[in-house]
């Protein structure tokens, strides 16, 4: 029996799914017999509903889907959409946090006002839905996790000092819950895709684009979202068919004299890296290893 068939039935929230990523991991699931709660704003009543217009198409294919319209930085948006799904479909298997907003502005001409307004979006959108659904997942004992995060968050990136920080932010957020919920059965991982999408169209050739297309990271994120996903507390880079994991780590120990520039010198030059399952075991690690020569 393949991973796949393990989806049917299932039921999964996906935040940001009205266009791009999120539409593609939504019509992917859906496929798959997943009934998807398909999240997307709707900034303008008088124009069509994009999350709608993907549950129209989800139906079409003879799927089962349901719209919400809540705008992810509001505090009861998460309660509200787990509720809808549940109201809806009777139970919930995961959730997918793809919503975001872009930046590009240098720090210094950003308002601090600016800078929460993508922390709002960013951060604390995929926190209002995690929060409201890990109550359900831990009195279930099952229950999967996926928020997205991105190069600029793992890196770093020129002009984009709000989104690099909310979107790291989400890899603690993400690394922490994976410890949490490890003992409930709980799966909590990270993806950083590359995509052709709205956000990074202006960016890229049409011939770049046309290889990288949202539909191309889908399934990784359905396995993630999975009932046969066995890993957690990771962050996968995904896209153009081809995927990678990134990692948080840290270098060998160096003996700290009074040379501190020279110690820091022999810090950076280290190539060999370490990593650690959780903050315990990083600190156990450091007091207990012995210094490089």
């Amino acid at each position: 029996m393949s991973w796949q068939s393990g989806l049917k039935d299932n039921v999964i929230i996906i935040t940001g799914a009205g266009k791009g990523l999120g539409r593609a991991y939504a019509l992917d699931l859906a496929a798959h017999g997943v009934a998807v709660v398909v999240n997307n704003r709707w900034r303008d009543p008088s124009q069509p509903s994009s999350a709608q217009s993907v549950v129209d198409e989800i139906k079409a294919r003879g799927g089962k889907a349901v719209a919400s319209h809540h705008a992810v930085e509001e505090p009861a948006s998460g309660e509200d959409m787990v509720k809808l799904a549940l109201d809806t479909f009777g139970r919930l298997d995961a959730v997918i946090a793809n919503a975001g907003v872009p930046e590009a502005q240098s720090f210094g001409r950003m308002s601090l006002a600016d800078f929460r307004g993508v922390f709002d979006v960013n951060f604390f959108g995929t926190l209002h839905l995690v929060h409201a659904a890990w109550t359900v997942f831990l009195s279930q004992k099952r229950g999967r996790v996926v928020v997205s995060t991105s190069a600029a968050g793992l890196h770093g990136n020129k002009g984009m000092a709000a989104y690099s920080s909310s979107k790291a932010a989400l890899i603690g957020l993400m690394r922490a819950l994976s410890v949490e919920g490890e003992g409930a059965g709980l799966r909590v991982n990270a993806i950083a895709p590359y995509a052709a999408t709205a956000m990074t169209e202006a960016y890229i050739t049409p011939e770049l684009a046309a290889k990288m297309q949202p539909a191309a990271v889908a399934p990784v994120v359905s396995w993630l979202a999975s009932p046969a996903c066995d890993v957690s507390g990771h962050t996968f880079v995904a896209g153009a068919g081809r995927l990678r994991r990134g990692h948080t780590v840290e270098g060998p120990l160096v003996a700290l004299g009074s040379d501190i520039p020279g110690a820091v010198r022999q810090a950076m030059q280290a190539t060999e890296h370490q990593q650690f399952a959780h903050a315990n075991a990083a600190f156990q690690g450091f007091l207990t290893q012995k210094p490089a020569a």
